[in-house]
């Protein structure tokens, strides 16, 4: 690998414009594509296995149009006046006329009669073409219009308006652009320098997106998966830029020519960050164990980016550098006034935490299990009209319905009743005493009599807590062949489906991590305890997600009015997403203590010189991807707000308590335990090398050598 990276590097940097010209092209062929070709994003919650799938399923074989979207219109007169008959009709007419609508209920007045609320059914599921993104919106805007010209507030909720209303502006993706330039510029010291990785990544950025619109039009992807495709191609893709062009700056300062420079960064840094994606896609790869169809489009979504940022990094990095040339070196040192004998603060902190371990190790573990203790309270619930944004339609319509027919109104159940083997009219006897419900319907039979339908109202909203144990008692009460469906309960299954799949989920992903660690370090003590620790920062973040979100702590700072859940997406995808860039430090580090270790045989001084040489590089590319995901978390949408907060705050921890504290101190701890692999492990395990063999001896420095001179260049071509 290292003589093809190397000959990539200087090919493309004698080359610029060719590998320049071959990315525009690239981009703009792929743009085309997604523009003519490409489909649009929906969310798919059929879900085989969940029970509330079997009444939906009912629905759909017996009730004529039957299991399709709905959706909800309230009607509401600020000024408290009763609302006007004519109005309410002549609404009712316009849904009636939108195509695909096969049912409109009656108007629901509220008891002041200043509010009314219809609901309405689709003959198709909210997945369908004609129904994905403003087909199907638009229409509902179109038939409220006329209400909110005669000054009557409109607004829509429900399934179908929840799955399409955009509340994703893209200033999240631009405040962490230009944060992450900002702190590009500090670190190089030049403009060029600070500009370039940001420049590569949105190139290659801007391919995945492409690819991702291109995926729509061959599967459902979910709505959310552009932006979490967008967050971590982003992430990465600037941090990957960021190690090449380090590198190639730090072979520039000793005097290499441009090309060889360029081809010396590739065959070192490039090797490093060809493993860093492949931890990341491999973690990936996890999502599609999570038991939804909409995890796999996280995956897929999210692989597609991941690729495209690695492909743009390993060839326009170095085009783009040889095009600069010194340039991008830092001002001060073109002339020559950077001071050789500068101890790096990384150095120091290292030589600190080295000579106190186990001080250093307990302070590290008691705050992270601090800001763990919270995830053995936390609650999950997908989101729903309640978590949106204040400014959105759904949010708006959901607490006019709220305020004005009580909470459960929101979220009520529906009976599916199999007239075969359970009486309608008992069924809703039994339903209408259970504590909880407020409310039932007359049973409607099907014209084939197959099955009969009645709603059930609960007494709460749909993220309540009692709501799962209110339907495990309904079910547990009714009779073989009543099925309790609805959005609500269908939440409910698939919370007890992602709580069973999380574990089976983090097996394989820890599984297949510490395999490769093994096969890299030739260790069984490095992988485990790297597992151990990485599972230990993602636990302190979902315990701060606990304590922003669900215990309200600060909420109002990131834009949220009152407790909500944590959303049942984010523990299983930001566990995969964040397992896979912790492991990318985790090998930046242990690679470089390793190849230390091996020259010198020192447990506790290569663990002390290892840090101090990563330790700056590692906390630079850790900033740069903070500020990105703290970017996203600045948008209305609940799933990306917690997405981004909680990868964030992972990466903060993971990159300062853990790499720069915990490991460092349980190494100095281990000695030589570190490096314990049994014989007959190491016959059975295939070998992996990140940093292999080259043909110069020069290739013999590994990652983030900060210091780069001529001493430290001779000792290691000696040893």
């Amino acid at each position: 690998m290292n003589r093809i990276l190397h000959r990539l590097g200087r090919s493309t940097a004698a080359h610029p414009w060719r590998t320049i010209s071959a990315w525009l092209a690239a981009l703009v062929v792929a743009l085309g594509l997604a523009a003519a070709f490409g489909g649009t994003f929906h969310d798919d919650y059929n879900v085989p296995g969940a029970r509330a799938q079997t009444g939906v399923d009912q629905l759909r074989a017996h009730v004529p149009d039957g299991g399709g979207a709905t959706a909800q219109v309230v009607v509401h007169d600020r000024d408290g006046g009763r609302l006007d008959p004519a109005a309410l009709d002549a609404l009712v007419q316009r849904l009636h006329g939108i195509d695909h609508v096969s049912s409109v209920n009656p108007p629901r007045l509220s008891q002041d009669g200043d509010t009314a609320l219809v609901t309405l059914g689709y003959d198709v599921p909210s997945t369908d073409h004609d129904l994905v993104g403003a087909s199907g919106y638009d229409p509902l805007v179109d038939a409220v219009a006329p209400l909110r010209d005669a000054g009557l507030q409109a607004e829509l909720g429900g399934e179908l308006p929840s799955q399409t209303e955009s509340t994703l502006e893209g200033t999240g993706e631009l405040a962490g652009v230009v944060a992450a330039l900002v702190l590009l510029i500090v670190a190089f010291g030049s403009v060029i320098a600070a500009g370039l990785p940001i420049a590569v990544a949105l190139t290659g950025l801007g391919v995945g997106s492409a690819g991702v619109g291109l995926l729509a039009a061959t599967t459902d992807v979910s709505t959310a998966a552009p932006t979490v495709a967008t967050m971590v191609g982003l992430g990465v893709g600037i941090d990957y830029a960021l190690l090449l062009v380090t590198r190639h700056v730090e072979f520039l300062g000793q005097g290499l020519p441009k090309q060889e420079a360029a081809g010396r960064a590739m065959a070192t840094a490039g090797r490093s960050v060809v493993f860093a994606s492949l931890t990341v896609l491999i973690s990936l790869m996890g999502l599609r164990l999570g038991g939804l169809p909409v995890y796999s489009t996280f995956g897929y979504a999210t692989a597609i980016a991941v690729v495209s940022v690695l492909a743009a990094s390993l060839t326009l990095v170095p085009a783009l550098c040889g095009l600069a040339g010194h340039r991008l070196l830092p001002r001060r040192t073109r002339r020559g006034r950077d001071r050789a004998d500068r101890v790096p603060l990384t150095a120091r902190w290292a030589r600190g935490v080295v000579r106190r371990p186990v001080a250093a190790a307990l302070a590290a573990l008691v705050f992270l299990l601090l800001l763990a203790a919270p995830v053995l309270g936390m609650r999950t619930w997908p989101q729903d009209g309640s978590s949106a944004g204040l400014e959105t339609s759904q949010r708006k319509a959901y607490d006019l319905v709220d305020a004005e027919y009580g909470a459960g109104a929101n979220g009520p159940f529906t009976i599916v009743v199999d007239t075969a083997q359970a009486d309608p009219r008992a069924v809703a006897a039994t339903v209408a005493a259970e504590p909880g419900i407020v409310g039932v319907s007359e049973p409607v039979t099907t014209p084939d009599g197959a099955i009969a339908v009645l709603d059930a109202e609960p007494a709460f909203g749909p993220t309540d807590e009692r709501i799962p144990g209110l339907v495990a008692s309904l079910r547990g009460d009714l009779p073989e062949g009543v099925e309790v469906t609805g959005m609500t309960p269908f939440f409910s299954d698939i919370v007890d489906l992602l709580d069973a799949r999380l574990w089976l989920v983090v097996a394989f992903v820890v599984g297949v991590s510490v395999l490769l660690l093994a096969m890299m370090f030739r260790s069984v003590v490095v992988p485990v305890k790297a597992a151990l620790m990485n599972l230990l920062s993602i636990a302190a973040s979902y315990g701060v997600l606990v304590m922003i979100f669900q215990h309200g702590w600060g909420g109002s700072l990131v834009g949220v009015d009152h407790p909500i859940p944590v959303s049942s997406w984010i523990p299983i995808l930001n566990f995969a997403i964040l397992f896979g860039l912790s492991m990318d430090y985790e090998v930046f580090l242990l690679s470089r203590i390793r190849e230390d270790w091996l020259r010198t045989g020192e447990a506790r001084g290569s663990v002390e010189r290892g840090l101090a040489a990563t330790g700056r590089v590692i906390s630079s590319a850790a900033a740069i991807m903070v500020v990105v995901f703290l970017g996203f978390s600045m948008e209305a949408d609940t799933v990306v707000k917690q997405l981004g907060i909680g990868m964030a705050v992972a990466i903060v921890l993971d990159a300062t308590v853990v790499r720069m504290v915990l490991v460092p101190a349980t190494m100095a701890l281990l000695g030589r335990w570190n490096w314990w692999l049994p014989a007959w492990l190491d016959r059975l395990l295939p070998s992996i090398e990140v940093e292999g063999d080259d043909e110069t001896a020069d290739d013999v420095w590994t990652e983030f050598d900060e210091t780069g001179s001529d001493d430290a260049r001779r000792e290691k071509v000696e040893a």
